[in-house]
């Protein structure tokens, strides 16, 4: 069953600001470590390289069964009686254990975050963080630069969606987990971190030095051009929904002949910010379907006041429109309410519940996939524009935009 969660909180990492996972890794890691030791030991003969051991009594019956914990404890006390740099502390430990434990699944959406990490989480989620200001995922196995955020470090730096990162510092991003790369990028203002990226339309590598910054997240532009109005959404994050709803207020008192809607390097955010975007062109209908694990689906309907449903309409799209994004494309083309120019977007496409524990760490754990109204799978599948128009490094060097430019003659024909 889905949990029913806050309107406040419902995003595409769905969070959930103070639910608490039934079976406590805590419990259940450091009560297994009782179980461990040496093949015949007594309970009392057991050592333990450590601090106190907490909830020692809540193993799970069914992990008597199917899991020896004689060799988790093994290995931990190998590693604290035996590692040449000591001491090691127990919580690195017991959080390596834990982020083990996710990252086994091998989904790079799946990951466990220490309190550091999750405070950190949360601050991006906000709006604002330090680092250079880029969206990453994994595509093809390979770390990649979904979007860098407009006027950021990254941008700044020349980094474009697509790019693929080999080495973070000279670290080989081979394998890397997801979270592990975003630590690495990340830091405090002023600080440097050197990229080694790859482009197809390089010859080879190049290293790329960015300093990093605070990145303060603008979320809503808009202005007026020859009649038509452009609305550009960078990212969907806590104030989109007023920001949008602000501008389409000003906008209609300008009665524009038609919108250009700019996802362009939007790597996602709120999902209740999606639906409520959508709703400016979508009347009481289902935006996206939620797909469960065991097949079950629960379409998410708008509520929106769909003031801009008789009102010709282009989406500007690309490789790193990713997420919300996505939802708030694949619905506008589904409904035939929007012409989608530019390119294939990133396709990520998955539900995330952001599960809080008590140490105020947390589990960002996959729980369902995302479908357009029509049934379109977004996941690694992506969002397929109506019109094709490459955006070139020569057209960037030269300020041209012919995606931009494709929009505008759409919206001007008759």
């Amino acid at each position: 069953m889905m949990i029913q969660l806050p309107e406040k909180y419902k995003f595409l990492f769905r969070y959930v600001a103070t639910y608490v996972v039934v079976i406590l890794i805590i419990g259940s890691f450091l009560g297994g470590l009782l179980l461990g030791g040496k093949q015949g030991e007594s309970r009392a003969e057991k050592k333990y390289l450590g601090g106190e051991i907490k909830n020692e009594e809540k193993l799970p019956d069914y992990l008597t069964k199917d899991v020896d914990f004689d060799l988790f404890w093994e290995v931990w006390n190998l590693v604290k009686r035996d590692y040449v740099h000591q001491p090691v502390a127990d919580t690195k430990l017991f959080y390596g254990a834990l982020s083990g434990i996710v990252s086994s699944v091998d989904d790079p959406y799946t990951v466990f975050f220490d309190p550091e990490m999750t405070k950190k989480f949360q601050e991006e989620l906000q709006g604002s963080f330090e680092g250079i200001g880029a969206e990453l995922g994994i595509k093809d196995r390979q770390l990649t630069i979904i979007a860098p955020l407009p006027g950021t470090p990254a941008e700044v730096a020349g980094l474009r969606a697509g790019d693929k990162i080999l080495t973070i510092d000279g670290k080989d991003t081979t394998d890397m987990i997801l979270d592990y790369a975003v630590s690495l990028i990340r830091g405090e203002k002023g600080t440097e971190v050197v990229l080694g990226i790859w482009r197809e339309e390089w010859e080879k590598p190049k290293d790329i030095k960015i300093v990093r910054g605070k990145i303060e997240v603008s979320s809503v532009k808009w202005e007026m051009k020859n009649d038509l109005a452009y609305i550009n959404i960078g990212h969907f994050n806590q104030d989109t929904r007023d920001k949008f709803s602000q501008a389409i207020n000003e906008l209609i008192t300008k009665n524009p002949k038609g919108i250009i809607l700019d996802l362009r390097n939007n790597p996602g955010g709120f999902l209740d910010t999606a639906v409520d975007v959508a709703g400016e062109w979508v009347e009481k209908n289902t935006v996206v379907i939620e797909q469960a694990p065991d097949g079950r689906r629960e379409e998410l309907k708008s509520d929106g006041l769909a003031r801009l449903q008789n009102l010709k309409t282009v989406i500007l799209i690309n490789e790193g429109s990713a997420s919300a994004s996505e939802i708030v494309a694949g619905a506008l083309q589904d409904y035939g309410k929007a012409i989608l120019v530019g390119k294939k977007t990133f396709g990520k496409g998955s539900v995330q519940s952001l599960e809080s524990l008590k140490d105020g760490s947390a589990v960002k754990i996959t729980i369902a996939e995302w479908l357009t109204p029509k049934g379109r799978l977004i996941d690694k599948e992506g969002i397929s524009p109506d019109e094709e128009v490459e955006f070139t490094a020569e057209d960037y060097s030269a300020n041209r935009d012919p995606q931009m430019e494709k929009a505008i003659e759409i919206l001007n024909q008759k």
